[in-house]
């Protein structure tokens, strides 16, 4: 291999590039689009949970309870109903995902023997809302619970027992408990994985098309020096994208990077090389541009969003999709980025996954020189 032909070929990839706007969109303003598209439109955190509330007892005590709702950045108290018609409407409509009602009898029982209840209505039709949503009512009338239950045993002139169980959170790597920093970087990776093997899918196939494959096999090129020379200006783009999705992580959605930036630049590039390479086999094998658009799509924005552990817990999985999920590249790389921005993990913790992306792009590599080969011959 001579680096002077290699150095040509790059230089004719560059100048193709240059030329071609459909390219530096794909490659520059895509990625930009959907970091800011997915930062800002996609979060895990559930707050505000709309609420109705059917005060049929209206006391004090049950204006305390609803008081205690609207404290909590969990509710957004939306309107007060009175009947369950109107309940009804505002679910049907989704105007609210939780109905509270509290009963004429709600003050009366509360020093009774008997509990006083109050009833949660809640729309399931989004089962993961409506289950964390429960569980952040449950917790708010516990704690108004207990509180009334001091307040009655002070009333009787008693000392009240302390708790049997005093549960002291301490929350580690992602202390404010921020969706934002446990999606931006599996976004980062999701989105350089499709980025990476989306540009360099079309470089091959867009020679057969053209007509323009012809000349080059006329020369003394090898494959691994076309290969690795249309790599380089995709090569350069991606290092680009990861720049400015790292600096808009940090300074935009102000997600912490507590790991060092050095492993993050090595296992970026060792990614990055096996996801062009990636694409540079289904620009091989693909004998049209269209065609090998629909493969790449296929092969690297589905698993990766899918399968990656990005939006969706691989080990809440059945076991056969686990064990697919182990194959997919953005998979280990997610891992390794989350590792590393929330974690700020070292070399002893990342290094099993760091190898899997290596022997991931050696043999992407392997296969794209290979396949040219056989199609030049």
């Amino acid at each position: 291999m001579k680096w002077q032909r290699l150095a040509a070929v790059a230089r004719k990839e560059t100048l193709h590039v240059k030329r071609d706007p459909r390219a530096l969109i794909v490659g520059i303003a895509i990625p930009i689009m959907l970091l800011v598209l997915f930062g800002y439109a996609l979060s895990l955190d559930v707050d505000r949970v709309p609420l109705v509330v059917w005060d049929q007892s209206q006391t004090p005590a049950s204006r305390e309870l609803i008081s205690r709702f609207e404290g909590s950045r969990y509710f957004a108290l939306k309107s007060y109903v009175t009947g369950y018609g109107a309940i009804t409407d505002n679910l049907d409509k989704g105007d609210a995902v939780l109905a509270l009602v509290i009963p004429a009898d709600f003050t009366l029982n509360l020093g009774g023997p008997a509990p006083a209840h109050v009833q949660l209505i809640a729309d399931g039709s989004d089962s993961n809302t409506a289950t964390l949503a429960i569980g952040y009512a449950e917790a708010v009338t516990q704690k108004f619970s207990n509180r009334i239950l001091l307040s009655e045993i002070r009333r009787l002139g008693r000392k009240p027992p302390p708790e049997p169980v005093n549960l002291a959170p301490r929350v580690w790597y992602n202390k404010d408990l921020q969706s934002r920093n446990f999606i931006i970087p599996g976004l980062i990776a999701v989105i350089m994985m499709i980025i990476a093997a989306l540009l360099t899918s079309l470089t091959v196939a867009r020679e057969w098309e053209t007509g323009t494959i012809e000349p080059l096999l006329t020369t003394p090129l090898k494959g691994a020096e076309l290969v690795l020379g249309k790599l380089f200006p995709y090569f350069v783009i991606g290092l680009f994208d990861l720049a400015v999705s790292v600096i808009m992580g940090r300074f935009l959605f102000h997600v912490p990077l507590r790991g060092s930036v050095w492993l993050l630049l090595i296992q970026s590039v060792i990614f990055l090389v096996g996801a062009l390479c990636l694409g540079m086999v289904i620009s091989i094998v693909s004998k049209t541009q269209l065609m090998a658009s629909q493969l790449s799509f296929v092969i690297t924005f589905l698993p990766a969003f899918l399968l990656s552990g990005f939006m969706y817990d691989v080990h809440n999985m059945p076991v056969p999709l686990q064990l697919a999920a182990e194959l997919i590249p953005a998979r280990h790389f997610v891992t390794l980025l989350r590792e590393l921005y929330l974690k700020g993990a070292g070399v002893p913790i990342l290094i099993g996954r760091a190898s899997i992306l290596l022997a991931f792009s050696v043999i992407t590599l392997f296969l794209a020189i290979r396949l040219f080969r056989k199609r030049m011959a």
